[in-house]
């Protein structure tokens, strides 16, 4: 009896270890693949969002006023196709590490280890690691909202306060600036308190064009009209000017000097070659005109004893 006893045991406990070897491995495997299966799938979803994202049709206005609508709402092509791509890089990464750190748990918890403990040691660790690193939280942080927001991109002139340049690259941690003298600078994200971003929209720009006090104000503002329309009607000027420079008049008069202002709406990036432009025009049809430039006081030299 005690012998038939002893078979039943053993022959229970093989079952068990046969259940075990055959239900948990399989289990392991099982979730394993899942989470494989089931990344591939969000990924292909995310890859095909991005592709539409870059591929989305633009507005149906057409023309200049067109295009800088683009541009100042995130629309342009290069600035879309690249705010698409970081946000798929993002996405991406996020959900491989929620699936497979979920399959991981649920892997533990079918080899018998228990999870509370670990997740409270995690919670502790995720603590102090956040005190610690709380400096790189808060610039990944700060890249991700820039990105989603779409506050500048690859190409824009910013000021962030901290220094004014070309954006030239931008992640989650730092954003990297070159500035007018060529010095690139790496600016935490979670730095920048403050960004003034002049390339979206369109840029205005003002001129001031001295003439001499006792030259005649209503012959210099027909001739800075004339050069308005013309620089407006010239290329490639026009394609970069949103509307005609308007002659506003006069600004100030200071000793002998009356200051005439003209105002021009233009492109993002191209306010100063064309502020450029404006200047060498309207000097050259002042002189043709015979509108002088104030006089300067002549030079007596240093006084002597």
């Amino acid at each position: 009896m005690m012998g038939l006893m002893s078979l039943l045991a053993s022959a229970t406990d093989k079952q068990s270890t046969v259940d075990w070897a055959v239900g948990a491995p399989l289990m392991i495997v099982c979730v394993i693949v899942g989470a494989a299966i089931l990344r591939w799938i969000v990924v292909r979803a995310i890859d095909r969002a991005v592709h539409a994202m870059e591929n989305r049709e633009r507005p149906s206005r057409a023309g200049l006023a067109g295009r800088v609508l683009r541009q100042a709402t995130g629309l342009d092509s290069e600035r879309r196709k690249q705010r698409a791509a970081t946000m798929g890089s993002i996405l991406r990464s996020v959900s491989t590490i929620v699936i497979f750190g979920i399959a991981g748990l649920t892997v533990l918890a079918k080899v018998g280890v228990p999870l509370a403990p670990l997740l409270a040691s995690a919670g502790v660790g995720g603590v102090a690691l956040g005190f610690g690193a709380q400096s790189l939280v808060k610039d990944f942080l700060s890249g991700i909202f820039m990105i989603v927001e779409d506050q500048y991109g690859v190409g824009d002139v910013v000021d962030t306060g901290q220094v004014v340049g070309t954006v030239e690259e931008v992640t989650l941690r730092v954003t990297r600036l070159r500035d007018a003298q060529g010095v690139v600078w790496y600016v935490r994200n979670g730095e920048i308190l403050r960004v003034g971003n002049k390339s979206q929209g369109y840029a205005t720009i003002f001129i001031d064009i001295p003439i001499g006090s006792d030259q005649s104000v209503e012959t210099a503002l027909q001739v800075l009209r004339s050069v308005a329309a013309e620089i407006d009607d010239e290329s490639p000027w026009k394609e970069k000017l949103l509307e005609e420079p308007t002659v506003a008049g006069v600004e100030s008069m200071t000793g002998g000097a009356v200051t005439l202002r003209v105002v021009a709406t233009c492109v993002p990036n191209e306010q100063y070659a064309v502020a450029r432009e404006i200047r060498e025009q309207a000097k050259l049809a002042l002189d043709r005109a015979g509108v002088r430039a104030p006089q300067l006081p002549p030079f007596t030299g240093p006084a002597t004893t």
